[in-house]
């Protein structure tokens, strides 16, 4: 418990929850970090190597995301330890068997994260009747399916770069983590003129400086294959794509990608984050530092959560586009904005501006607590 108790702040963790259940081999955590805005809203993730302290920084960044993108929500988050490989039958018993122990949780909305995906949030909807990100046959918005993540980080991009010295038309594109994140963002970049340069996933790196087929990609990981099955380009270890020119690398895959280790290997102009927490706090302030723009997770990547908390509140496709698009352009340029008058990184101007908005709504609770 120490690395917990050591993360706590005014704004929370709320509540942590251990769940543990030996009979089916289910070792899982939620964390709840803060409700003043509402129950939270946050992803299941699933990895071998997950922990208590990444749960807790996530679901910080959901609290930061949620309330920088005004949403009625909180700010949560749940891992469980596996394989997301595993067989079906064997991941729907854990998926079902954790959300059933969590089943009085209400401060908590499941949704789909790293290693889950809409049947998942299908299966936790059957149980305890509260998860979002849905098929869309049963009512939902397929959020990872539609690309509702990589159209607000092209949204991100396109207001980020008037801060830029390079235009997005002809952009040289890297995405770390060619999933449901990364390839989207990848498309919708490429629909605006941008190109495709490097590809990464946990398997190894694609490359070709003139230009790689995003639909070909997309094929590719829709048949469980690897990039690096991708016809053309050179093949590379996965660590290689922090060495890859590019003018805008896109980390869509775990947490702490970039660190002080390798962050001065990164030959990039602009980093937008897909991923949660892709970046150490010391990486993004080297980056600041060399001038390079870093657009933060929690301003970037929130078209997810935004479409998520959309379908919970009964909207349509459409709409919840459109509400992506407008909050993401707006935050963007209010941190960016905010960032250049106080000369300060972007991620302190995001940072004020979430948790004024989270402090706000903590001081009108009854006792001023979540």
């Amino acid at each position: 418990m120490k690395d917990i108790f050591a993360l706590g702040d005014a704004l929370g963790p709320a509540k942590v929850i251990f769940v543990q259940q030996p009979a089916l081999g289910l070792q899982g955590v939620l964390v709840v970090d803060n409700v003043a805005t509402g129950p939270a809203i946050g992803g299941l993730r699933m990895a071998a190597d997950v922990s208590a302290e990444e749960c807790a920084r996530l679901a910080r960044a959901m609290t930061l995301k949620n309330a920088a993108a005004g949403l009625p929500h909180g700010g949560g988050k749940s891992v469980l330890v596996g394989d997301p490989k595993m067989t079906r039958a064997k991941k729907e018993r854990l998926i079902r068997g954790f959300a059933y122990a969590l089943r009085n949780e209400q401060d908590y909305i499941f949704g789909p994260d790293m290693g889950t995906d809409e049947d998942c949030m299908a299966w936790v909807k059957d149980e305890i009747g509260r998860s979002v990100g849905l098929p869309c046959e049963i009512g939902g918005i397929p959020l990872d399916r539609i690309g509702a993540t990589g159209w607000g980080l092209s949204h991100a991009v396109d207001i980020a770069i008037r801060h830029c010295d390079f235009d997005l038309q002809g952009a040289r594109v890297v995405v770390q983590g060619f999933g449901a994140v990364g390839r989207h963002a990848a498309r919708f970049l490429a629909a605006q003129g941008a190109v495709l340069v490097g590809a990464a996933d946990s398997q190894g790196t694609v490359y070709d400086p003139d230009g790689l087929s995003v639909e070909s990609l997309t094929a590719l990981k829709q048949e469980s294959r690897s990039v690096i099955d991708y016809p053309g380009g050179a093949k590379l270890d996965r660590e290689a794509v922090i060495d890859l020119e590019c003018e805008i690398w896109v980390p869509a895959a775990r947490p702490d990608v970039l660190h002080a280790d390798n962050v001065k290997r990164l030959k990039a102009r602009l980093v937008v984050q897909g991923a949660n927490i892709p970046c150490t706090y010391g990486a993004e302030k080297y980056l600041h530092e060399q001038g390079v723009l870093c657009i933060p997770d929690f301003i970037a990547n929130a078209g997810g959560v935004i479409c998520a908390a959309m379908e919970y509140h009964g909207s349509s496709q459409t709409h919840s586009f459109e509400t992506i698009e407008e909050k993401v352009r707006e935050n963007t340029r209010l941190v960016l904005d905010e960032a250049v008058q106080e000369g300060i990184m972007p991620r302190d101007a995001a940072i004020r501006l979430a948790e004024r908005r989270v402090l706000k709504a903590m001081d009108c609770k009854r006792w001023s607590i979540y």
